[in-house]
């Protein structure tokens, strides 16, 4: 059911809706675990002090028995032991029939209309936590069996119960707005299922027979395929390079560590880490491209038997986003290509280096800017970040930092990246860090507590049915949080060269969330529209069409970088690409959080609330209507022209420093 909060999982991404896993990964996860790198400020130590851990500046993977119980998550808020977890999992089972009573009443009624949709709602809630403490269990160590067994078991469990439940909207299309609206006014606590009821007939076109959805439901068994094969075999089973750095470090270069030592300082360092890792996803591109296509091939499936025109179409009519929303970004952002030319020639400028490569990409600009942060230092580095949201916000930011909502560090066969996991409506959100302590770290840990922040307020302002939020705008509250923490930390450092590394990582974060994501969003696009003329998509036709992209965005026939043909089969590090067009939605909600940062920064009246009536709103209005009330209009070019013009005042002042510098 759409209403149902299937689930925040799988890394800054994921947020399943059910029957398409739609939601994601930073690229550090959400891929975003990745995003931006290096720094700062104020001059934090430069230790890495944690009880029960080495003095570290980088810790890469310890084994979790090292790690102090106080940075680690407690999945015992959801059940205390994984027997407890089994015994609920099995009185739901015993219940989940339930559902049967109601088939052929479900509009008899208003009363009868009630029972049912608080019956479905109070299954799925259970479901969803049932799942929550199964795949973090499973995040936290993905070579262990067991957990892995639990999450797929309640797959398994799910699609059962959306077979059962699946006469539910069939026999919701047959009633009229009419009907509906005589049962609302009858019926008050029909309330929080009134925006679901009425998104019914707004998608009445695309509904199928009760034996048709039953069949649709059935298919979950696959569909959740290749996304499974795609986590198990990137974060556990892909064989990683050795590789021997040129102070004598020893690095396995699986995801964490390529994360880390593509920023290295030492040139021939970065060279070496892309041509390794590169060549180890070289080696298994058909594989990967076989994986990608099954995905594809799924999307096709549910559009087609929805009656859509295309993927694109299926996907972001769930909430209700035009087409022109997407097609629009590509557009604006392939006309602002030159703001993106201008940030990799400043980079270049400030390397020092005759031609960029890809691989200086993410290297740090200013030498002897990379300070390391502990997780404590972290912390309130956060917590001073968002003070101007006020003190509950604030209160709740530290209780999840004092009540182990979230783990912290990477560990042999823990998932990679991060994410917010906000799926367990009576407990509270989760958050999995991979955290190394440098900026980027930092960042990414404001990034996973705003999503936290739109779950925690939700899941506490809105009943269960609504508490859910559309993807759309999942990662507004995410930029926007590190939108004040850039912010905060530029508004206190005075010293050029630190004021220098903290614009460009402003720039950077411009690159990876506008630019790289809408690069992504891109090849998303082209993929599923060369699948849907029939024709096929192997590994050598990805990386094709990821080269041609890739080679537009940077500028390759200008001259602007040089970018190895090996390096075109990024595509299959990507874990967004199994979440059904996902990623443009950090392109868009970093335009929105940028508009909606600048009014609470300059102190608009009444801008706080309403940006915490935002997050507090879950699904109980489309997402385009939540951020027109927020006081920002998607439908314009607005929010992406605010960006840009951040972006070139960025730029203007870095270019000011390097002037005043002789760089």
């Amino acid at each position: 059911m759409k209403y149902c909060n299937y689930l925040w999982n799988i890394n800054t991404y994921d947020k399943y809706t059910y029957n398409i896993l739609a939601d994601k990964n930073f690229e550090t996860y959400n891929i975003k675990g990745a995003i931006m790198k290096k720094l700062i400020g104020g001059m934090m130590a430069l230790t890495f002090l944690l009880s029960g851990t080495p003095k570290e500046a980088l810790v890469l993977a310890m084994e979790r028995s090292e790690i102090s119980v106080e940075y680690t998550w407690n999945l015992a808020d959801l059940y205390p032991t994984d027997e407890a977890w089994d015994q609920s999992k099995k009185d739901l089972v015993a219940k989940m029939g339930g559902i049967e009573q109601y088939k052929d009443k479900v509009g008899s009624s208003a009363a009868t209309l009630l029972a049912c949709l608080e019956f479905n709602s109070e299954i799925n809630k259970e479901l969803s936590r049932l799942y929550c403490y199964a795949g973090m269990k499973s995040d936290q160590d993905t070579r262990n069996a067991d957990n892995m067994a639990k999450k797929q078991e309640l797959i398994q469990i799910w699609t059962d119960y959306d077979s059962k439940n699946s006469f539910i909207e069939p026999e919701l299309v047959k009633l009229d707005s009419k009907t509906i609206e005589k049962f609302l006014k009858k019926e008050p606590k029909l309330k929080p299922y009134k925006m679901y009821l009425y998104d019914i007939q707004r998608q009445k076109a695309h509904l199928l027979s009760d034996k048709e959805e039953k069949i649709i439901a059935e298919a979950g068994l696959m569909s959740s395929g290749p996304q499974s094969i795609y986590t198990i075999f990137s974060n556990a089973e892909l064989p990683y390079p050795e590789i021997k750095l040129s102070d004598g470090t020893d690095v396995t270069l699986n995801p964490s560590a390529y994360v880390q030592y593509r920023a290295c300082p030492n040139r021939e360092d970065r060279e070496k880490v892309f041509q390794e890792f590169w060549k180890a996803h070289q080696e298994f591109k058909q594989t990967f491209g076989a994986d990608l296509y099954a995905n594809v091939k799924s999307d096709m499936f549910y559009a087609r038997v929805r009656k859509y025109k295309n993927c694109l179409e299926s996907a972001l009519d769930a909430n209700n986003i035009p087409t022109d929303v997407y097609y629009a970004l590509i557009e604006n952002v392939n006309k602002n290509l030159d703001s993106f030319y201008r940030y990799l020639k400043l980079k270049k400028r400030m390397l020092g280096v005759d031609t960029l490569r890809y691989s200086d990409i993410y290297a740090p600009t200013v030498k002897g800017i990379d300070l390391k942060y502990s997780v404590e230092e972290a912390k309130k580095m956060v917590a001073d970040a968002v003070k101007p949201l006020g003190k509950e916000y604030a209160d709740v930011v530290q209780k999840a930092f004092q009540n182990r909502w979230i783990d912290f560090y990477p560990t042999p066969g823990k998932k990679s990246g991060a994410y917010s996991n906000g799926g367990a409506y009576d407990v509270h959100p989760y958050i999995l860090m991979n955290f190394n302590g440098n900026y980027d770290a930092v960042s990414t840990l404001a990034h996973e507590l705003g999503h936290t922040m739109h779950s925690y307020h939700s899941n506490k302002y809105q009943p269960y049915p609504t508490s859910d939020y559309a993807i759309f705008v999942a990662e507004v509250a995410s930029t926007f949080n590190e939108i004040l923490l850039m912010e905060k930390t530029l508004n206190e450092i005075k010293d050029d060269d630190v004021r220098l590394s903290l614009l460009m990582e402003r720039l950077d974060g411009i690159k990876g969330t506008v630019f790289r994501q809408t690069q992504f969003a891109e090849f998303e696009l082209k993929i599923h529209e060369k699948a849907e003329k029939g024709e096929p998509l192997t590994g050598d036709v990805l990386t094709k069409i990821y080269n041609d992209i890739l080679k537009r965005y940077y500028g390759v026939d200008q001259g602007i970088m040089a970018i190895d043909d090996l390096y075109s089969v990024e595509w299959a590090y990507i874990p967004h690409f199994y979440y059904n067009f996902y990623v443009y939605q950090y392109s868009t909600s970093y335009t929105a959080s940028t508009a909606l940062a600048e009014k609470v920064l300059q102190g608009e009246k009444g801008i706080v609330d309403r940006y915490l009536s935002f997050i507090s709103s879950g699904s109980s209005d489309y997402p385009i209507e939540l951020l027109k009330k927020a006081g920002v209009d998607m439908t314009t070019a607005e929010p992406f022209n605010k960006t840009m013009d951040m972006m070139n005042r960025t730029m203007d002042e870095i270019e000011k420093i390097l002037d005043k510098k002789g760089i």
